[in-house]
Parts: C-alpha cells; structure tokens; sequence
C-alpha cells in the first residue's frame, strides 16, 4: 500500500467521516440484443409497448433497432440498482411476446450486414441525428460490430469527499477542477489495473464463426459453429470487432480535464482520408455525419469514460468543459450468462473497491511508454489472461498475472475494509474474497466457464447461449411486477411517446441546420 493510500484511507477511519463512502452513487446499462423464438435476431421494430427509444429514461436502443439498452438510476445501494435493473426487465419481458434477449456479449446469428436494422429515433432533428451518426458507425466499422453487447457501470464518489481530500492536499485551486482533476487520476490508475477486470469479469472467450466469417483470425474452431481461444478472458474487448485503423493514433491524454478534452476536440475536427472519400452523403440522403476521425466525442471506444449529466441539445464535451467530471463509465463489463441480470451484487461491490482504490491510490502522469505497457497488458489479458504463468509488465518488469493480481487485491481490500466500515457488514470483503479464489483458481473466472460448459454439454456457442437465454426469459417471465410499478412504467412509456410527439412537433429550422449547429458546439 503506498503512503497517500494508507494517508487517505487515514481520513476516513472517524467516525464523522466513515459514513462518506455509503453515498457512493452506481448506475447501470445493460445491452442485449432482441431475438426471435429460434434466437436468431430479431428484425421487428423497437416495440411501442415499451415506450420512445429516444425519450423513454430506462429503455432506449443503441446502435441497432434489436439492440435494447436497459438504464438504471444512480443509486447509493447496488443492490438498489440490481433491483431496479431486474424491474425494468420484468417489465419488458411482459411485453416482448415470444422475442427474448440475448444473454451473451457476443452476437446472435446476424443475418447479412443489410439486413441488420439500424436504429430509428423518429423525425425530430435528434432523432435523425442519432440514426445518422449509426449509419456512420455502420460504414466505419461495419453493422456486425455495433451488434456487441456489453455492461456499463456508472460510480461516483461522494461529493463531500472531495472538499476533505483537496483541504488535505492544501490546494486552493477551483473545487470543479480538483474534483475532475481526482477523476482523471482515477482513469490513469484504471488504465493501469483494468486488465485485473478482464481476467475476473471477461465471459467471452468464444464466439459464432459466422461473426468472422470471410476475416482472418487465429481463433481456433470448437466444433462446426463456434470459434475461441482457450485461455481468452473477452473476446469482446479484443481487436476483433474492429475493421478500421482510424482511432489506432487517437490516444487521449489523461494528463487532466483540459488535455483529454482537447484530444477529442482535435478528432472530432481532423478529416480522416477514407472517410472523406465516403462523403456525408449519398443520392442525397445523409451517410454519415462529417468525415473526421470522429463523427462526435461518444465514438471513441474507450474501456472507461469520464462523464457528467447533460443538458438538452448539450454535447458531453461541452457539459465536461463547463462543470466538470461527474462521474465516471467503466465500459469493459462482459455481460455474465450465467446471471439473469449480467452482473450481480458480487461484481458491483469488488468493483466498488476497486474504483475506490483507483481514486485514492497515487497516480502520477502516464508516460508514453506506460500508456503502451497498460494497452498491452490489456490485449493480453483478454486473449491470454488464464493461461498458466502468463506475464505482463509492471514499470518494464515482468511480473505474472496472478502475482501482481494477489498483491493489487491485497491493497484494494484496504478499500474494501472502509466500504464495509461505513456499511457496517462485510460484503465488500466477501466480494472481494470471491475474487481472489478466482486468481488462484483460473476455472471459477466467467471465461472457463463458459468454455466447460461448450465442452461438457457438447455445445456450440449459438445453442449454449440460446440456452442461457432461455432460462433468463423464463425467470423475468415468471416474476410479474407489482400493480404500482407496472402502472410507474405504464406512465413513463406515455410520457416518452408524448415527448417524442412533442419534439416532432415543435422543432424549428432544418435538418442540415441543426447538424451544423451541433458539429460547431464541440469547437465552443
């Protein structure tokens, strides 16, 4: 444990200051795909029954029509947040009629890249502007990729722990700047330890072969219709999905606020030579929305994201630069398909811990030579993560996994002692428990089981995660909701289609307009 850890750890042992870290805030988004009865995906528009996609505040699409995205409130208890979670799928489920979601990070079997149906927002001029940034997604990158599930995990940290450690440092700069300033810090520290998540969390090792079908890869095949690498974490979090090398230079510094910022500025400004020669349109309907390295700041896939809540009409670049960090987005989550929910309480209090960690835990300026060293030990852990012995680099040291893992959770427990200090219970500690077996016992990670599954039962991917889905449907399907939150949910899908209605009809000016009023916000 280094001095400021065990220092700041320090402050919060009072018993006035102790009770801090119960208003820890955790919100969830969880990605699956719509499938038909013979899992196959489903082609059928977002369902009305379930609201606006564009203005419902807990059910929405991300890039394809089948893609739902189930959000939460942030909450002070996860287990609040879980709850809520299992709500808004209960409540769902009662309305998909025979479609189900697709318990698994990687695809379902996707019919031709045409076909795939990207998402409709309706006529208002935000509406198209989403559809039209996904039909530049689509000529990036492909429609296959943005069919990639997966779980993000919003956490702050209390606001009043941020006065009691900028008055412990002695700095007098701006509370907004200090705040994002420990932010920031908190991503450095994740981008060196992130790869910890991998091993622990990842659950796809494997996937459908007609996901790379036509590609090179050196996955190996399990069977006529799967394809894998045996000691992989996360597929997902690979190289695979991506076709194009446009965001390979794009690294942006987390140095502080200002100097990230700055890197997705210059990206969303800086025209990309294939994408020029793609145009923004085509037979004069829109292809895409500018042709620069990003369209807009959300396309830079990233495994965290530093975010504040936006105002209407207002771009995350613009909230960011004018308050200040939030909270941040862990987006490096695999969905678990042996959990109805994805996640379970479990993963959201070690991660608790760990984010902590990564707060309180000195955190010097990346070099570029330590930005190379976090991304490789990232890309190593999600294809080779269990394999026995493997290394990675520490401070150009090799150092194994499952070493540096033990002693990184011995530091973290530090964190998970004072969580269960302001709570008053354990939890934190047994979370954290769980994952050291896994350290010391590769076969109890998501990703090896996973695989014992395909082996034992004689699976291949599509039907082992057909399987899981089914019996998570079945689950959802058998708990209806209580008569107040299904009427709560009936009053929240009227509301979004009435505020969906309304933007349609009270929009003023063009399309084009507005595209240009929005392209020039980022440069504001």
């Amino acid at each position: 444990m280094s001095n400021q850890l065990f220092h700041r750890l320090a402050l919060l042992d009072p018993a006035e200051q102790r009770d801090l870290l119960r208003h820890c805030r955790h919100g969830i988004e969880k990605e699956s795909l719509r499938v038909d009865p013979a899992g196959q995906l489903a082609l059928t528009p977002h369902p009305r029954a379930l609201g606006s996609a564009l203005t419902h505040p807990q059910i929405t699409t991300d890039y394809s029509e089948a893609l739902m995205e189930l959000i939460t409130d942030a909450l002070e208890n996860p287990a609040d947040t879980l709850g809520e979670l299992d709500a808004i799928h209960r409540y769902s489920y009662a309305r998909l009629g025979s479609e189900q979601l697709w318990t698994h990070s990687m695809p379902c079997p996707l019919p031709d890249e045409a076909t795939i149906p990207i998402a409709e927002y309706g006529a208002s001029h935000v509406g198209k502007l989403k559809h039209v940034y996904r039909k530049g997604l689509a000529v990036r990158y492909g429609k296959a990729m943005q069919c990639i599930a997966g779980i993000h995990y919003n956490f702050s940290l209390p606001e009043a722990l941020w006065p009691l450690l900028q008055q412990d440092q002695g700095d007098t700069s701006p509370a907004t700047d200090w705040q994002s300033g420990c932010y920031i810090a908190l991503i450095r520290n994740f981008r060196r330890y992130s790869w910890l998540l991998m091993y622990l969390f990842g659950a796809s090792p494997a996937l459908g072969a007609s996901f790379l079908k036509g590609r090179e890869h050196t996955l190996e095949k399990l069977g006529d219709d799967t394809l894998f690498l045996p000691w992989a974490t996360s597929l997902r979090m690979s190289d695979l999905g991506y076709q194009n090398n446009a965001q390979a230079s794009l690294t942006p510094c987390y140095n502080n606020l200002e100097s990230y910022l700055d890197s997705l500025r210059q990206a969303v400004s800086t025209p990309y030579p294939p994408y020029q020669a793609i145009g923004t349109h085509r037979d004069g309907e829109w292809q895409q929305l500018n042709t620069n390295v990003l369209q807009i700041e959300n396309e830079y896939y990233s495994s965290i994201r530093p975010k504040r809540v936006i105002d209407s009409g207002e771009r995350p670049i613009q909230a960011l630069s004018a308050r200040g960090i939030q909270y941040v987005e862990v987006r490096c989550l695999d969905i678990d398909p042996f959990l109805p929910l994805g996640i379970d309480l479990t993963a959201a209090r070690f991660l608790d811990a760990f984010l902590l960690y990564c707060a309180l835990e000195d955190s010097p300026t990346l070099s570029s030579a330590e930005c190379r060293e976090c991304t490789t030990n990232f890309a190593l852990t999600v294809k080779e993560g269990r394999r026995p012995g493997l290394q990675l680099s520490h401070r150009g040291a090799a150092v194994g996994l499952k070493e540096w893992g033990l002693q990184l959770l011995e530091s973290i427990g530090a964190c998970a002692e004072r969580l269960d200090a302001a709570h008053g219970n354990k939890l934190h500690r047994e979370a954290l428990a769980s994952q050291r077996a896994k350290l010391e016992d590769a076969s109890l990670t998501p990703s090896a089981r996973v695989l014992q599954s395909l082996n034992e039962d004689k699976l291949g991917f599509f039907a082992f995660a057909r399987r899981q889905s089914e019996r998570h449907a079945a689950w959802f399907r058998s708990r209806p909701l209580e008569s107040a939150d299904e009427a709560a949910f009936e009053k929240a899908t009227h509301d979004s289609l009435a505020a969906q209605a309304k933007l349609e009809r009270e929009q003023q000016g063009s399309f084009d307009e507005y595209v240009a009023r929005y392209m020039a916000a980022a440069a504001a």
